[in-house]
Order: C-alpha cells, then structure tokens, then sequence
C-alpha cells in the first residue's frame, strides 16, 4: 500500500492507494496550518481504507513548487515515516499532479494539445509549468519556475491554465474549469510512471522571506 502525501498549496492531503487504485483520500484545506492538520489527516485516510501505517511498503510526497513551510511539513514526515517503517520515500512534482488532474477534466474532455498549470506563489506570482498531451498523458516541457504572471510570454498566457494562478489573475491568465489544488490521489497515481519520480526534496525555486538578522555589534574593552 502506498500512502501520498501534498502540502504545497492550501489543501493538507493523504491518499492511500493499493496497485495505483485509490482506497481513500482526505484533504483539508487550510493554508496556516499545515503542521498541526497533517498528522490527523493522515490517520482519516488509514482508517478509511482499514489500514495502518503496518501496511505501507511505500510514501510519495508531493515536492512543489510551493511555499517553504508547508513543503517542509509534507516531505519531513513523509521522511520520518519512511525511516522509522524502512520504507522507501520518493518525490512528485506536485504541478505534474495537476496536469494530471486536468486530464481528468476540461484538458482531457476538450483535446487540448497544450496547457498552463498555474499555482500560487504570493508575493504576486505563480509557480508555473507548461504541459503538452500526447497518449492521455500530459508531459512537462521543461522545468517549474516562478514569476509574476504578466511577465509571461504571450503564448504561454494565452493556453488554457489550471490552479489557482488563473483564478487570481484573470486578466492576464486564461481561466478553465481545472483543477485548483493538488489531489494527493492524483499525485500517488503518477508513481506509476518512473519518469515522474523525483527525490523527496522540496522544490523552492526562490530565496525564503525570511532573511537572518544583522550579527550584534562588537564590544572591546579599552585597556587599562
């Protein structure tokens, strides 16, 4: 049984999934409290598929990109657990996981050949990937990165965007009916595919907001 694992944008999931089949899913969303929401909501999915963490063989965590505290939650505990239970950990980006979804939904019903998944990244940006379809599948064309949305080219705005980046720049990012958040689910099912599968570590793209203080000042003692 495998358990997933996504903290990187304001849902808090835990998916337990047997041969790529979804025995159970839990999310909650809140973007404050991913540290005091996850462990609970690991134990909801556990118990909703007859489970305990005995049962796991392996532990996906989604790696980002997405904000410093929630993925350190996620791909911390999802370490922790790994070696206490001696299982193996691996890492998801977690905007592959709503490429995806997105499949599932608009992208996949309407047969778009290309298209934008757009996350928060505050500060006025987003985490961005571009995605194109080929065999069901969508394909990242090439790495996450983050910026403010009006600073994308023209082309890249103009394609059809899931996530919440859409959601908070209309104006500029073409809004569907998508995906918003990360589905845990949806991020346990690309283990199926190796070309997915990344080492558990968080995928920051950019400098934290907090910056150290300034040393103290230096005293010396006049000499006598």
């Amino acid at each position: 049984m495998l358990l997933a694992i996504d903290t990187s944008t304001t849902l808090v999931g835990a998916a337990c999934l047997r041969a790529h089949e979804v025995l159970s899913e839990v999310t909650v969303s809140d973007a404050r409290r991913h540290g005091e929401l996850l462990a609970p909501t690991i134990q909801q999915a556990l118990d909703r598929c007859g489970g305990g963490v005995g049962d796991l063989d392996q532990i996906v965590v989604g790696v980002g990109p997405g904000p410093f505290t929630g993925l350190r939650v996620g791909i911390t505990t999802g370490l922790v657990m790994g070696h206490v239970l001696g299982i193996p950990v691996v890492g998801v980006c977690s905007l592959d996981a709503l490429a995806a979804q997105a499949l599932q939904g608009p992208a996949g019903q309407w047969g778009w050949p290309e298209f934008l998944v757009a996350a928060d990244a505050r500060r006025n940006e987003v985490y961005w990937a571009r995605y194109a379809v080929c065999d069901g599948l969508a394909t990242r064309i090439g790495q996450p990165a983050v910026s403010r949305p009006a600073d994308l080219s023209g082309d890249i705005r103009s394609l059809p965007a899931v996530g919440r980046g859409p959601v908070l720049y209309p104006d500029v990012l073409t809004q569907t009916s998508g995906p918003l958040d990360v589905s845990p689910a949806a991020l346990g099912a690309l283990t199926a595919h190796a070309s997915a599968l990344l080492p558990p570590e968080p995928l920051y793209l950019r400098r934290p907001d907090a910056t150290p203080s300034a040393p103290p000042p230096a005293f010396t003692t006049a000499a006598p």
